[in-house]
Parts: C-alpha cells; sequence; structure tokens
C-alpha cells in the first residue's frame, strides 16, 4: 500500500495511506542501504505488519529540518525576542532557494516593536517581495492563506520564532503547545520535539523542531550566489564575478545605488566569508 510519512518519533513512522493511520517500523535492509525515511517521504508499506517496505523517488529534502518532497519552506522570523536575524534570515532562504524549494517570509512578534521599527520592517516587506520572496506579516493571515493553498508547507526559523502559534493562528483547532522566550539565554524555548505534517483548510504544513545553526559549508559559491535573485540583474566586467572583490562589479553599482539591500549584500559576503556556518 502507497502512503505519506506525516510524523516521525524516534524510529516510528506514521503513515498516512487511504485515509488510514499506520505506525510503521522500517524494514532491515533501510539500515543495509543506508536509507533514512523522513517525514513527506511517499512510501510502500505493509499495512498488515505495519512495516516500511520501499520509499519512493523524492523531489527535494532538506536537512535541519529534514523533512522531503515540499513545495515551500515558510520562513519564520521573529522582530523581536528573539531579535530580527536578517543573517539567519538570508541564510535560511540560500538553503531552501538551492533545494528549488518556493520560500516565503512570514514576520512575526510586531506587537513588540515600535513605529521606528515597524518602519524598518515595511521596507523589508517591500523589498522582498520586489526581488520575488512573497513577504507577510501575521496579522495578514488571509493573504497568507492564498499563497499556501494546494501547497505542501514546511515551517522552520529560529526557536522562538512563533512558527507553533502561527500554525495554531491558521487553524485554532490545533493548539500546539507553545512557550515564552528564555529571558535569560535571549533566545526560544524547544516546543516542537518532531517534525509532523499538519492538514491546514486546503494546504499541508509540516511544523519542525527550532534549530541553533546553519551549515552550508559544502555549498558551492556559485550556487550561493545564484540563491540572491536580485544578482541576476547585474551587469559585470567578468563573466565568473562573485560579486566580492572585483572591480567593475555590477552587483557593488547596484548596492551603491541602493537598488540592491545593503544588508542582504553584506550577508551574502559574510556567508562566502565564513563558509557560512554560525552559532547563534
Amino acid at each position: 500500500m502507497e502512503g505519506i510519512i506525516i510524523k516521525n518519533i524516534s524510529n516510528t513512522y506514521t503513515v498516512k495511506a487511504n485515509d488510514n493511520f499506520y505506525d510503521c517500523k522500517p524494514r532491515g535492509k533501510f539500515r543495509f542501504d543506508k536509507l533514512t525515511p523522513l517525514v513527506g517521504d511517499h512510501v510502500i508499506i505493509d499495512p498488515d505488519n505495519n512495516y516500511l517496505l520501499d520509499i519512493l523517488d523524492r523531489k527535494n529534502e532538506l536537512n535541519r529540518p529534514d523533512i522531503a518532497n515540499v513545495d515551500m519552506a515558510l520562513i519564520v522570523t521573529s522582530v523581536k525576542k528573539p531579535n530580527l536575524d536578517l543573517l539567519l534570515l538570508d541564510k535560511l532562504l540560500c538553503n531552501v532557494i538551492k533545494e528549488k524549494i518556493t520560500p516565503v517570509i512570514c514576520f512575526t512578534k510586531l506587537d513588540l516593536i515600535s513605529l521606528e521599527e515597524r518602519s524598518y520592517i515595511d521596507i523589508l516587506i517591500k523589498y522582498y517581495n520586489s526581488i520575488g520572496i512573497k513577504t507577510f506579516t501575521n496579522e495578514d493571515l488571509e493573504s497568507l492563506k492564498k499563497a499556501l493553498s494546494n501547497k505542501i508547507i514546511v515551517l522552520t526559523g529560529q526557536t522562538g520564532a512563533g512558527k507553533s502559534s502561527l500554525i495554531n493562528k491558521l487553524n485554532p483547532e490545533f493548539d500546539l503547545k507553545t512557550s515564552p522566550i528564555s529571558e535569560a539565554l535571549g533566545r526560544g524555548v524547544h516546543t516542537t520535539r518532531n517534525t509532523e505534517i499538519y492538514p491546514v483548510l486546503d494546504f499541508y504544513v509540516a511544523d519542525t523542531p527550532g534549530f541553533s545553526s546553519v551549515d552550508l559549508t559544502k555549498v558551492d559559491p556559485e550556487m550561493i550566489k545564484s540563491t540572491f535573485y536580485e544578482f541576476r540583474d547585474a551587469t559585470c566586467k567578468y563573466g565568473d564575478c562573485k560579486h566580492d572583490k572585483e572591480d567593475d562589479c555590477g552587483v557593488k553599482t547596484l548596492v551603491n545605488a541602493g537598488k540592491i539591500l545593503k544588508s542582504r549584500y553584506d550577508n551574502y559576503l559574510k556567508i562566502l566569508s565564513d563558509n557560512c556556518y554560525k552559532k547563534y
């Protein structure tokens, strides 16, 4: 029987198949073949003995969070408690775009910021939308729902950004557990312990455990460059321009002209220089 893995706890995988749910264990061949089932995998199961028999071909997969076959990545970004972290946001964008997953940004906790800070967030929203990344706030749920319609979505973002709270707002029937920010640490407390897919209206959402680092050390610099959509409009002197030290660089010209957000360019340079690995 064919189904989809909607939840994983330890070595038990909950599979939805023919509107029924089966808690399955992987057969020994998975370990022998060094295959790890992921939430989102389309699988073949033995429903009588509750075994995973095979994993069908994936169209994509992500690590941290570990999930497969998603259409969109909804990057939930807190503007306060934890504070706005644009470097982490741009790393997450790079991480999902390189996997050919459509990114969507949702800013949360806007009620905690001043009018001046809100003006800056509005600038960010306008900019990210202008380069082709749909960007919302959790105050505009109806527009967000339309953007997510008929998709399988992975929720990602730093711990404490409000991922579970956002699911609760999208569908109050979930009542997922949430937790306040640790005042001592200045960051979120983990509330999601496992990856799980939830049906929300006409789309599915995967809530994922928060994480404290993003590792892109194995990503080719050319791939990193290609994930910054706004760089495509630049004309450079050299065809292989890395947009960092070269002269007559079209990207740097657009940055100086205010057409590329300086924080985006600065974050690009940081990603190149430190191999994009930093703990938060």
